[in-house]
């Protein structure tokens, strides 16, 4: 028991050691996060996590899902990699559930009966963007919009991902903001932290600096 505890503590301080003071579990999407098959979130949505995932065409919706039961606090943003053809890619993203209000904006998407939505906005095509480097994945990202509020309404929520100009591309979704790493997810960020600082969760060509 004490061997596994300490190959444990050895695998989580190398994970942590990859990344930034906040290190995100990471996912790759594999198949379309929809409606009939979303990104389902089985831990806390406090939990944080990063999943790296893409428009496929200009239409795609990407939905991700989980379950309230108490209060809670939830966090979500989206970026973008700062590639060549991303420097217009300006995803909106809404968090939707019941008890929400009923949104105003036109959406690419049906709101379940009885549901409402938060619409996150992206900046306008041409504003400027600020950009930060994320030591985790060791590459540069486009900031983007954050969603932070504490939510007490049991049931089923959402978030939808979208690009509102329907040029797609890849973009990361960012889950939680709790650092919690699990013996699985020590192991997830492990195999997928390479695979992500060689760009192999892109789908276009980016030159950007990445230090291994």
């Amino acid at each position: 028991m004490k061997t596994l505890f300490t190959i444990y503590n050895v695998l989580l301080l190398s994970v942590l050691m990859a990344g930034s003071a906040l290190a995100h579990v990471p996912y790759i999407e594999q198949k379309d996060y929809t409606k009939l098959r979303p990104f389902v979130v089985k831990d806390s949505i406090e939990n944080s996590k990063s999943i790296y995932a893409w428009f496929e065409t200009g239409s795609d919706v990407d939905v991700y899902k989980f379950e309230v039961t108490a209060p809670v606090r939830v966090f979500a943003q989206a970026i973008v990699p700062v590639c060549p053809a991303y420097e217009q890619l300006l995803p909106w993203f809404a968090v939707v559930g019941p008890g929400l209000p009923e949104p105003v904006e036109d959406l690419p998407f049906i709101i379940p009966s009885g549901y409402g939505a938060i619409v996150v906005e992206n900046v306008a095509p041409g504003e400027p963007r600020t950009t930060f480097y994320e030591p985790f994945g060791q590459k540069y990202y486009y900031d983007g919009p954050a969603f932070d509020q504490d939510i007490s309404e049991p049931g089923t929520w959402y978030i939808y991902y979208w690009d509102p100009y329907e040029m797609g591309g890849d973009y990361a979704a960012v889950l939680g903001f709790k650092e919690v790493f699990t013996p699985k997810d020590i192991v997830r960020s492990l195999i997928l932290t390479p695979v992500i600082r060689s760009n192999g969760e892109l789908h276009t060509e980016c030159q950007q600096t990445t230090i291994f």
